[in-house]
């Protein structure tokens, strides 16, 4: 198993039947593919105006009306609705979406985020996920432990400008996964084959140990 599948295993698994799920672009959507075969209606919301978005498209599926918040062409699942962006932010805002799992290029040791620029360089805007961060019921963000760079993206102060302060509740790696519990994060499983002196070596941030057996 790659780093990113353990990545996207391990999130898949914070989804429960009957909930109402945002994924952010980019590796979050992979965890769609990945739902424990136990789950059962499971809806995906996108920040663009749909609840119930079904798999990939095929070449011969493909409608170009149809895309997700990432502009990607997608399909609807049974019973999908539409509706605009102020109803769908509505839902966000309001409490309706049970998790969000989002990927991010910072994480601090509080629990801070910063996912949606790099200073310098040209976006197109933060999308939904200052509004995700602040409106779902629980913040899952996957992202690698480490930069192409070399330096770990778990940090004790983010660097990038923040998407929102102490939103994070759960950060899963190719390392492990941490909970931040009082604005401490705490390492609560480690992922296979990793060893927790490699998660302390390769993390700025300071945290606490917990491990479940």
């Amino acid at each position: 198993m790659t780093a990113r599948e353990k990545i996207i295993a391990r999130a898949a698994r914070e989804i429960k039947s009957n909930m109402n799920i945002n994924l952010g672009i980019g590796m979050p959507t992979l965890v769609a593919n990945a739902l424990p075969k136990d789950v059962h209606n499971v809806y995906f919301q996108s920040e663009n105006g749909l609840l119930g978005i079904g798999p990939y498209p095929t070449k011969d599926e493909v409608d170009p009306d149809l895309i997700n918040a990432g502009k990607e062409t997608i399909t609807i699942a049974k019973g999908a609705s539409f509706f605009d962006s102020s109803e769908s932010f509505a839902m966000i805002r309001g409490g309706h979406i049970d998790l969000s799992i989002l990927g991010a290029m910072e994480v601090s040791q509080s629990g801070d985020l910063a996912n949606y620029m790099i200073p310098g360089k040209l976006v197109k805007g933060m999308g939904g996920a200052m509004d995700l961060v602040n409106g779902a019921k629980k913040v899952v963000i996957i992202m690698d432990h480490v930069s192409k760079n070399g330096e770990s993206k778990f940090k004790k102060i983010c660097s990038l400008p923040l998407t929102g302060k102490g939103v994070v509740h759960l950060l899963i790696t190719e390392l492990g996964v941490f909970d931040f519990i009082d604005g401490k994060a705490r390492l609560i499983e480690l992922q296979p084959e990793v060893t927790l002196e490699e998660v302390r070596e390769k993390s700025e941030a300071v945290f606490s140990v917990d491990l479940k057996q």
